[in-house]
């Protein structure tokens, strides 16, 4: 529950929260009332989805068309072959290619619903509650509703709070709303409805406390946190297929209608011609062989299996495989800012010191030397490590001035050993200054950072070129014009200023130290885009692909970051969270082609847009780290998870994770995507149009009462063996130069495209005309030799062949010999025909007559044909395209 009588719990009195849960803030539950609300409700964690067993996932993976077209043949075989008296060789070798696929596709497509065990993990183990007036430490999971929970620096929240008391406090929420500055706390009441990340009285279950202490009444746990809204919703989303897995389906589909239509006409046109019903019958099931590429399910799967190996290779780990081609047919990119499109680092960029505004240069004068110390030493973030290795932890805006001093030498630790703490005046959100008293041997000085503003008006003198002067109102505003001018470029500016003293005031407070100060300068700092970005962005829009970022931080920031990246362009929109939520469905739909910048929006926002986007027939890949992406990224066609900073959430929800968190990463991977699309259709055509020739020539045969000129048995070996391996080294076929210059593949189109199957059905022609040829010229010398002449022109033509289909338009010789896997899968082929066709034991295995030199030279000539016809037709096209 997070409202009470259509109120939010942060518009309410901390009193009415205490009416609401019966509890008391001084005081807590007692140990019995909480057991019972534990007995009630339940235990502080999520809710674990039902796991498919690795059976049933095995099961799954026989739920294709194409896989039971398959089984059916492999039931006929095996009858036919049984009443023939050869056994069932046929049958087996069908189920073994069936079964192999299966545990292909099992064992890279377990897809691991773990999303919920990783929520589980950000959980904090143990809590600090109050108790019958006592603080106690509790496991998180029995923490319940109207329990009071104390929070301090480094505390991973176990619910979603409403403060009580804020001291200080400022917790890091970007894993949730995406804000990549911790948000500063409160426990005031807050008027109206406002979006996540601005509810700051509010803490959330699995957000942590960067700085400062607290603590609050526990309204929600478990499944009602808004971290647990977020595992119901990934729970909720439905699996989604592939476009390449609807193809193949489709494809399936196609070609085992197909198959039982010839089986029908031969079958008739045979009991027509007054052929024996049973011989009929056998040719009739050899032919829909013919027609079902056996290999295909397990080729395409082989093929992505490759393609996720050579994706890990470029830094991208694929964890759902069909998911692979998906990125190939990816037109929208749907990405989150923090630490995908910025560095998720708050970095300084500018220093202004002397009146002077400058980058961060090379080296520091005097002056910029004293702001850099003043600001490491008014600083309580720390600084770890040894020999160069440093780590910083704390608030990202204090880390910001130790990095900055680590590049110029300015080691945190070393210089607070030099000046030594000796008091301070903590950070609060009224005052937004900070205070530190340091003492330099005899000497003490204060330093003091904060709002630009806020600190001006506790300055008496400023620091000009290594002396101090007055600070008069001229100065104040030539600073208060270059703190506008920076906050105008979207950076965080503060100031810095110090004062040396004589002596430690009695009392240390604000009023004691923060005045008289002299003031130093300002830095202005920002969470950088990643450089490399604004390059992958430009490959993005030219391969038709629209980059759109979806954010939890603020418009202003946000449509900065996207237009210094090109994600937003002159004429495109910008919409906060709050707008999409008033607007309908059909204006969503109406304007989300022309919107790219998405600020302020929550988890529900996120699935909102991609499901919108999916409406208008969109391929949507979502990036993302943060758990609150974790919904979006299951949803998406494709979801893409950053491995450095992204959550375990994150990453168990996506398809693909970037292993080094670089947005570059996933140009690469679209660019191997398309490149796996490309092979698996040259994988297709290859296959089809042999098959289609294996179907002419029987036909044909059968139309023209000759015998058959190809046998089942014959007909499995070119289709498992001529067929598979050839197509299985295309896979690692090189991409086109121009892959990435082309528009994404239609989505909604399926494989067999008009152009796709003209050209399958004239190389299929030409290599059933080219077979016939082939059994006419063997026929005059006997069957047999007819036989073994088409058998070996088919297994030898598709040798040549395979070179063609590598591009539909250059020549079979260009890059010829890069692909080394192609031509040695085709030397073992080679190898394997002649041992058949040579081999005299195998000639009754096979019903295979020997050959003369004449019918060799014939069957070396037809064989090699493919090649010139289609160099001739591939160098028309060329012309014509010209």
């Amino acid at each position: 529950m997070n409202t009470t009588n259509g109120m939010h719990f942060y518009n309410l009195q901390v009193s009415d929260i205490e009416k609401k849960f019966e509890t008391d803030c001084r005081t807590g539950l007692s140990k019995e009332g909480a057991q019972q609300r534990f007995l009630r409700d339940g235990a502080n964690e999520f809710e674990k989805k039902k796991q498919k067993s690795l059976l049933a996932k095995f099961l799954e993976q026989f739920k294709s068309f194409m896989i039971f077209v398959l089984l059916i043949a492999a039931i006929i075989s095996g009858i036919v072959g049984y009443m023939n008296g050869e056994g069932f060789t046929d049958a087996i070798i069908i189920l073994i290619i069936v079964i192999l696929n299966a545990c292909i596709g099992t064992a890279q497509e377990v897809k691991a619903e773990k999303s919920i065990e990783a929520l589980e993990k950000m959980s904090a183990p143990y809590s600090k509650v109050l108790r019958e007036g006592q603080v106690e430490t509790i496991p998180s999971r029995e923490i319940v509703r109207g329990d009071i929970v104390v929070i301090e620096t480094g505390d991973l929240i176990p619910a979603d709070i409403r403060l009580t008391e804020a001291i200080n406090l400022k917790i890091e929420e970007a894993a949730l709303t995406g804000e990549s500055v911790p948000e500063t706390k409160h426990s005031e009441v807050i008027e109206g409805e406002v979006p996540l990340g601005d509810r700051e009285n509010m803490a959330f279950s699995s957000t942590l406390v960067s700085y400062g202490r607290g603590k609050g009444i526990a309204v929600a746990t478990g499944m009602s946190t808004e971290v647990g809204k977020i595992a119901g919703m990934i729970q909720s989303v439905p699996e989604t297929k592939t476009p390449m897995q609807v193809r193949i389906d489709q494809l399936g589909k196609f070609l085992g209608i197909a198959a039982l239509a010839i089986c029908l006409i031969i079958f008739l046109v045979g009991i027509i011609e007054g052929r024996e019903v049973l011989e009929m019958f056998m040719t009739a099931v050899s032919l829909a062989a013919a027609a079902i590429p056996e290999g295909l399910p397990a080729v395409s799967t082989i093929v992505l299996a490759v393609g996720v190996q050579r994706l890990a290779k470029r830094h991208a780990i694929v964890r759902h495989l069909p998911s692979v081609e998906t990125l190939g047919s990816t037109n929208v990119i749907c990405s989150d800012k923090t630490g995908t499109l910025t560095q998720n680092k708050m970095t300084i960029v500018n220093l202004y010191t002397d009146h002077q505004l400058s980058e961060v240069p090379e080296s520091l004068n005097t002056d910029q030397m004293r702001l850099l110390i003043s600001s490491i030493l008014a600083n309580d973030a720390k600084l770890s490590g040894e020999n160069g290795r440093w780590k910083t932890t704390g608030d990202p805006t204090e880390t910001a001035f130790l990095n900055t001093g680590l590049r110029f030498g300015l080691n945190k630790n070393d210089i607070e050993g030099q000046q030594e703490r000796i008091a301070e005046v903590p950070f609060d959100s009224e005052r937004k200054m900070m205070t530190t008293v340091n003492r330099d041997g005899s000497k003490i000085y204060v330093h003091t950072k904060g709002g630009v503003d806020e600190l001006l008006a506790c300055c008496k003198s400023i620091l000009l070129n290594g002396e101090v002067l007055e600070l008069s109102e001229h100065e104040k505003e030539k600073i208060r014009k270059a703190n506008v001018h920076m906050a105008e470029k979207e950076l965080r500016v503060l100031g810095v200023a110090y004062k040396e003293v004589t002596e430690v005031p009695s009392e240390v407070t604000p009023k004691t130290l923060e005045h008289d100060l002299i003031f130093v300068g300002m830095v202005g700092m920002i969470d950088p885009p990643r450089e490399e970005v604004k390059d992958a962005v430009v490959k993005c829009r030219e391969a038709g692909i629209k980059p759109v970022m979806i954010t939890g931080d603020h418009l202003i920031t946000a449509v900065a970051i996207a237009e210094s990246l090109d994600i937003k362009e002159k004429d495109e929109i910008a919409m906060t969270g709050s707008e999409l939520e008033k607007m309908k469905e059909e204006d969503l739909l109406k304007n989300i082609d022309d919107t790219s910048v998405y600020a302020r929006v929550s988890p529900e926002h996120k699935v909102r847009i991609v499901k919108a986007f999916q409406k208008k027939g969109a391929i949507v890949a979502m990036t993302g780290d943060g758990v609150n992406d974790a919904p979006a990224l299951k949803l998406a066609d494709i979801g893409l998870a950053m491995g450095i900073t992204g959550t375990d959430v994150s990453k168990e929800a996506a398809d693909v994770v970037l292993a080094d968190d670089n947005f570059t990463t996933i140009v690469a991977a679209v660019e191997e995507g398309r490149r796996i699309y490309d092979n698996i259709l040259k994988a297709i055509q290859f296959m089809l149009s042999t098959n289609i020739g294996e179907i002419i020539v029987i036909f044909v045969a059968i139309v023209a009462n000759w015998p058959t000129p190809l046998l089942p048995i014959q007909i499995l070996w070119i289709n498992l063996v001529t067929d598979s391996l050839p197509a299985l080294a295309l896979s690692v076929d090189s991409a086109d130069p121009d892959v990435m210059r082309r528009k994404p593949v239609d989505s909604k189109g399926g494989i067999m495209s008009k152009t796709f199957l003209t050209r399958i059905l004239l190389q299929g022609a030409m290599i059933g005309g080219l077979s016939l040829a082939a059994f006419l010229i063997g026929l005059q010398t006997s069957v047999a030799v007819g036989q073994t002449m088409t058998f070996a022109v088919l297994a030898f033509a598709q040798i040549t062949h395979v070179l063609n289909v590598r591009s539909s338009l250059h020549s079979a010789f260009r890059n010829m010999f890069k692909n080394k896997l192609l031509l040695g899968a085709l030397a073992i082929v080679l190898f394997l025909m002649i041992i058949v066709l040579e081999v005299p034991q195998l000639h009754d295995i096979f019903h295979l007559a020997p050959l003369t030199q004449m019918q060799w030279i014939w069957v070396v000539v037809l064989s090699v044909a493919p090649l010139p016809i289609v160099e001739l037709v591939k160098g028309i096209l060329r012309l014509m395209k010209k």
